[in-house]
């Protein structure tokens, strides 16, 4: 029994990818703020579903929450738009000991410099670039 449990069990995840290297180059970049993406239109549709819900009866009454739904999605998306501004943030190449260059966009982190001997953890839009201390 315990042999069968064992074969089910998960493994352990992997450590976190680590890699050394030395930053070449920083540039300005910007950073999209996606933390609310879609918000503003599902909140607008069924703020609009409800006002349009109050009007007419019957087969109007369908037709006005149809608008409303469709208005206040767009109303909705536009406002978000208008609070979710991007955030400045840097791009930094680094070239790591085994020769590969690595281009990592993220915060602005002014403790960076080119030169500085560095590690680069994660992979993806989850990588980041930490001095080496």
């Amino acid at each position: 029994m315990a042999l069968a449990l064992g074969a089910c069990a998960t493994p352990p995840a992997p450590p976190p990818e680590i890699r050394e290297g030395k930053i070449e180059q920083i540039n300005s970049a910007t950073i999209p703020n996606e933390q609310h993406l879609g918000v503003g239109a599902i909140l607008g549709g069924v703020g609009g579903a409800a006002i349009g819900s109050l009007f007419g009866g019957g087969t109007g009454r369908d037709v006005a929450i149809a608008i409303g739904s469709i208005g206040g999605a767009i109303a909705g998306s536009q406002i978000q738009k208008h609070y979710d501004k991007p955030q400045p943030g840097q791009q930094v190449i680094v070239r790591l000991t085994s020769g590969v260059l690595v281009v990592v966009t993220q915060p602005v982190d002014p403790s960076l410099r080119v030169g500085q001997e560095v590690f680069v953890e994660g992979a993806g839009q989850g990588a980041r670039v930490i001095p080496r201390q």
